[in-house]
């Protein structure tokens, strides 16, 4: 294993995590120094840096002036689960699933809300399932983009603007690096962590008019913990989208997603975040398509992840041997690059296929991704050779 040569050239930042992700480039802590720490968030200075957030994340994100949007709770799946308690239940509902996250709301809703008429359309991982089957007079929860599968909607062309049910978009992966079709989403959900690189704990709740009538007009059976609660006396509690969040925040972390937004801005916005995000897969699928030992998980191209990809390691001597041992194969290839210090994280979710998953979104540079592809060469070989010392 040591008489292999290490490539020359390591990645400035070896941060390829699937979440909580990379920081923006030249990040420090200095970047925080005007949090209002020791402050309360309903003071005037804390409401005021909350409402900056929502406004920057309405600027950038490109969400239309009539949609809210509040800072909840419990990063992405608080978001998701005060959508999923709050707002269904109303009219049958379509749960759409093609890896672990998705599988975790259809359990949601099949075993913890107990809901009587569900529909649930699922695929393996790698594949999507059959889109066209969806009925959009239901509700319909789905992710944009599957972050252990590496599998992406391509666009909303499936969703039609003619639907009387609302569609509940769990988009924490997708958010800053897809375009989102705000038109076609009543419920989006994101948290800081993913995308921008922003500190974990708190999440983006997005309503559509559509979402806020419901909650208008419909009052779930089941009691509702304070902390999901959205109405008073059948009305919005319009504040939670002003800034007066649920529960307390972090000011740290809040001043950090702020921080996170303005370099948003300062790289392009919303299509300079797309387009860093596009030239990190190219720069990854164009090693991997060259490398003969990694695959895409994603069968169709259109599918594939511009962030979260995920890496099957279709190598004839180690795709024949048992699961058990290739799950080891793939998790040895990344310990070695961990050891390294060279990419850390980059393991496949524990739910998912043996493999590797890479991080290309917006905060990575892509010299970092062109720089990791000879050693990820230098971890397979090395542990093959260690594979076959070892029979």
């Amino acid at each position: 294993m040591t008489n292999i040569s290490k490539p020359d050239v390591r990645p400035a930042n070896p941060n390829f995590s699937s979440g909580p992700c990379a920081k923006r480039p030249g990040w420090s802590l200095e970047a925080l120094a005007h949090a209002p720490l020791g402050r309360s968030h309903r003071a005037k200075v804390g409401k005021t840096k909350l409402q900056y957030a929502i406004d920057l994340t309405r600027e950038v994100l490109q969400v239309p002036a009539d949609w809210r949007i509040g800072i909840v709770p419990a990063s992405d799946t608080g978001a998701v689960e005060m959508a999923l308690w709050s707002l269904l239940g109303e009219r049958g509902v379509d749960m759409v699933a093609w890896e672990s996250f998705g599988a975790g709301w259809v359990t949601d809703v099949i075993k913890q809300l107990k809901l009587a008429d569900v529909r649930r359309f699922e695929a393996d991982y790698g594949r999507l399932p059959d889109l066209s089957q969806i009925d959009f007079d239901r509700d319909v929860v789905f992710t944009w983009n599957g972050t252990t599968s590496g599998v992406r909607v391509p666009d909303a062309g499936f969703i039609p603007a003619d639907r009387k049910g609302l569609t509940i978009c769990d988009a924490t992966s997708a958010a800053f690096a897809q375009r989102l079709d705000f038109a076609k989403l009543d419920v989006v959900t994101f948290s800081w962590q993913k995308v921008l690189g922003g500190e974990g704990g708190h999440g983006m709740l997005i309503l559509s008019p559509r979402a806020v009538e419901r909650l208008e007009s419909y009052a779930p059976s089941w009691p509702l913990p304070k902390i999901f609660r959205m109405t008073k006396g059948g009305k919005l509690i319009e504040g939670l989208f002003k800034g007066e969040t649920i529960n307390t925040p972090s000011m740290l972390a809040v001043e950090d997603y702020i921080d996170a937004l303005e370099w948003a801005k300062s790289a392009g916005g919303l299509d300079g975040l797309i387009a860093r995000a596009d030239a990190n897969f190219a720069a990854l699928d164009a090693y991997v398509q060259k490398s003969g030992w990694l695959a895409n998980l994603a069968v169709d191209p259109a599918t594939r992840s511009n962030t979260s990809v995920c890496l099957s390691i279709v190598d004839p001597e180690i795709a024949a041997l048992d699961a058990d041992t290739q799950g080891a194969f793939a998790k040895g290839v990344a310990s070695l690059l961990d050891k390294e210090g060279v990419a850390f994280d980059i393991g496949a979710y524990r739910d998912a296929p043996p493999g590797l998953r890479i991080w290309t979104g917006a905060t990575v540079e892509t010299a970092d991704i062109e720089a990791l592809g000879p050693w990820l060469d230098w971890a397979f070989a090395a542990q093959k050779a260690g594979l076959k010392a070892a029979a």
